[in-house]
């Protein structure tokens, strides 16, 4: 059992390396280099241009020559507080914002509980000393005697733990309800004041019949021209594109070619740049590069020309799916919100995502085998959550070498070296998890597309609950039940069988001491590493020095991508978790837990406002499941305090206890029905609302030119190669996004898209949106919460 001592060590380990992870990372964003890495949001947004291109010599492109930044270089930390929470709204969205907030609601709640739990926890506990008799028979470290543990069965002292399990739930229950009613308020102002969005009028319809001598098209009009004669505006059909994806891949990677040797004869005039047409330009015949590379995308351009006229007249290409779009919100909020046919398997709608949400590829999954992937997918995560058992049984085996030593006396010669005693105790268990953590959220994502989600935001909360219940059981339960059973093991087979209840009551509380060494490793360490994104940092310099070609090349070497939210919020809610489990249990874990949420919370701020841009907006649609899952882990405190206590002969105190998890769960009902249809549903009322002020403000709209490309695949909006594009989108007017053939020369064949179908005859467009932009948002937190609820069910 790790020591007083193995702790000091591992936390010195980790303190160092937090420390040098920041002092890294304050020096490295201050050269102009680096300025890319450490500030790309900026970038994307306009407002900051590369200090390599101002004035002075050579080695001040990439070396900071001013000295005087050098002495100001931890001045980040204050910056990252400055800007306020409405600004940080305009400047990246609800959703970073409110992430935020989860770990100032951590701070919020454990540092009151911290201070109570320490000022009287800790003294009730040492001056028991039962561990003291029992330390021939158990395990047993200097830790364990500031626990729940020390406490002699029978006492009168449960009651002190049992008081205060109460007075922190009461605590916690009040902040989560004013953290949740605050969250919903921010949600229905921040949608009020977002501009018309694609979104607010367009639905998604998946698994159309097709009716004998009908097209899917002409099901769809007919469906919705007789079932919503009033309100129905146009649809926009899906198609499988899948050859046409790999020409605009190609073609993109030819135009890339182009414009390097375009760039680069800029650069030199005298000497036009050539190429053999060979293997790799290895050998053949020597060309112009520039008119080569013209004529292969003037090729290319004819090829996606003719495969784009062949997609909507192949039937095997034709999806039984469609965006059907409204004249109003109201129109649209009837639609989603209802069943369509008498057969309930048959014209599913739902709110469209938005159209940066949007996984084109799902899109394209027969709905029919939704349930059994769904059904595959959910044994997959039950068999790898025991496959992962086996590598964390091991990981606690280190946290006990003692333990080990019994069963393996042969390994006592190497363990008791000291150093090595102390690094294997206070600091490789918790490594070698967080290794073993490292690759899983990637699997739990593949394991969640699978399922066939079509919106982004629905893959991460879907990826992100699977890991929750993986840490929940495998680093959690399965660190407390494995540990326990193996460092007990010899206690366990040489005492008499109603003494097994009492050692693992006694030995629960003892996996502390792996925890804070676990919180070090990932909420210190860990967090200082993401500031200095050590990875992206090599990764931009290696493409910059090999494969940036052009301004376009850097922009996508530059790409930050966005909050991992598959990954923190499930590691968020671990946290929560083990501060209340052991709050009375094992207080002196708490202030490990309050390093962690005070430096994530400025890590995270400072990455949000520099780094980060958000693929999507979902307007905070994560927070029921955060407020259930500290819900649940107010349940798991309690329960496992219940079964604690019951060990411990505390007959009188126990039953005090029962009520506690009754009152939580008429809590959180509570709450689910006060706030969460501000995050589920569309009030009609809102709807028509927000459809008669429109109509007040802009009578003269024309809403079918503002719907008309919405929802057009990525592939189709410019060259830039997308994630995952497997699935296209019809529209209205070629001539808005024919960006493939905006070159020097032409394509001779004409493009048209495929038919896009409306209700109403067109008008010409007085409407000019760019679907594919970030929204802008003028929020203001002093604004009363009139209308904008955006719904989106989840499977």
């Amino acid at each position: 059992m790790a020591t007083l001592g193995d702790i000091g060590v591992s936390a010195l380990i980790n303190i160092l390396s937090a420390f040098a992870f920041l002092l890294a990372f304050a020096l490295l964003r201050i050269q102009p280099i680096n300025d890319r890495v450490y500030f790309p949001k900026w970038y994307i947004d306009g407002g900051r241009t590369s200090p390599r291109r101002r004035g002075g010599n050579f080695v001040g492109k990439f070396v900071n020559l001013n000295f005087t930044t050098y002495l100001t270089f931890l001045n980040w930390m204050p910056q990252a507080l400055k800007m306020s929470e409405s600004e940080l709204i305009n400047h990246a969205g609800l959703d970073s914002a409110v992430f935020l907030r989860i770990y100032t609601l951590g701070l919020k709640i454990f540092v009151p509980i911290a201070v109570v739990a320490l000022l009287i926890l800790i003294p009730v506990n040492v001056s028991s000393g039962t561990l003291f008799f029992l330390r021939k028979e158990l395990v047993v470290s200097d830790i364990d005697k500031l626990s729940i543990s020390n406490v002699p069965t029978e006492s009168i002292r449960f009651f002190v733990h049992i008081g205060l399990q109460y007075l922190f739930t009461i605590w916690i229950c009040y902040m989560l309800y004013k953290e949740y009613d605050n969250v919903a308020t921010m949600r229905l102002q921040f949608l009020a004041s977002q501009r018309r969005r694609a979104e607010q009028f367009t639905v998604v319809v998946r698994n159309v019949p097709q009716n004998p001598g009908q097209s899917i098209s002409d099901s769809l009009d007919n469906f919705f021209k007789k079932n919503h004669p009033d309100h129905y505006l146009c649809h926009q059909g899906v198609y499988n594109a899948n050859k046409f994806a790999k020409l605009v891949r190609k073609r993109d990677r030819l135009q890339n070619w182009l414009d390097y040797n375009q760039l680069k004869f800029e650069r030199h005039p005298e000497k036009r740049p050539t190429k053999k047409t060979g293997f790799l330009g290895l050998w053949g015949e020597r060309v112009d590069s520039i008119e080569f590379y013209k004529q292969q995308i003037k090729e290319f351009d004819k090829k996606m020309a003719l495969e784009r006229q062949n997609v909507p007249k192949d039937s095997k290409s034709i999806l039984p799916v469609a965006f059907v779009s409204f004249k109003s919100r109201w129109g649209a909020a009837v639609c989603a919100q209802t069943q369509q046919s008498k057969n309930p398997t048959l014209w599913l709608t739902n709110w469209a995502p938005e159209p940066r949400d949007v996984y084109w590829r799902n899109l394209a999954i027969p709905f029919v085998s939704l349930t059994i992937r769904r059904l595959i997918i959910s044994l997959s995560v039950f068999a790898l959550v025991f496959f992962y058992m086996i590598p964390i049984a091991f990981v606690q085996s280190l946290a006990n070498l003692e333990g080990l030593e019994r069963v393996a006396p042969f390994l006592r010669p190497v363990i008791e070296l000291s150093f090595i005693k102390s690094f294997l105790q206070g600091f490789l268990p918790g490594l070698a998890l967080k290794i073993f953590l490292y690759i899983l959220p990637t699997i739990l994502m593949i394991m969640s597309k699978i399922e066939g989600h079509i919106a982004l935001s629905t893959l991460e909360r879907r990826a992100s609950a699977k890991y929750y219940y993986f840490m929940l059981v495998n680093v959690f339960l399965g660190s407390i039940i494995t540990g326990t059973a193996f460092e007990q093991l010899d206690s366990l087979l040489h005492q008499s069988p109603t003494q097994i209840p009492r050692t693992i009551g006694v030995s629960i509380p003892m996996k502390a001491t792996f925890f804070i060494t676990y919180i070090m490793i990932d909420g210190w360490a860990g967090i200082a590493s993401e500031i200095l994104r050590l990875k992206p940092l090599v990764i931009f310099h290696l493409k910059n020095m090999f494969l940036v070609k052009t301004e376009r090349d850097r922009e996508k070497a530059m790409d930050p991508g966005s909050v991992d939210y598959p990954e923190t919020l499930p590691s968020l809610q671990l946290y929560f978790l083990l501060g209340i489990v052991y709050a009375v249990v094992t207080p002196i874990l708490l202030p490990f837990i309050l390093v962690f949420f005070a430096l994530a919370y400025l890590v995270y701020r400072h990455q949000i406002i520099n780094v980060y841009n958000q693929q999507y907006e979902s307007g905070a649609a994560f927070w029921p499941h955060v407020h259930s899952r500290i819900i649940a882990s107010l349940l798991i405190s309690q329960l496992l305090l219940m079964g604690l206590l019951s060990t411990k002969k505390a007959a009188n105190s126990t039953p005090l206890l029962v009520i506690l998890p009754i009152l939580t769960l008429s809590f959180h009902k509570y709450c689910k029905n006060r706030f969460e249809p501000a995050f589920r549903k569309y009030p009609l009322e809102e709807a028509m609302a927000k459809d008669i002020a429109d109509r007040t403000t802009e009578p003269d709209i024309n809403l079918k030119a503002f719907l008309a490309d919405a929802y057009l695949h990525p592939i189709f909006r410019s060259f830039e190669e997308e994630e995952l594009v497997e699935v296209r989108v019809d529209k209205v007017r070629v001539d808005r996004h024919q960006s493939y053939a905006d070159n020097d020369q032409t394509s001779d064949l004409s493009s048209p898209s495929p038919p896009h179908h409306s209700y109403q005859p067109t008008s010409p467009p007085q409407d000019v949106y760019h679907h594919g932009l970030p929204p802008q948002y003028a929020y203001n937190l002093s604004s009363s919460p009139l209308y904008g609820y955006h719904y989106q069910v989840e499977p």
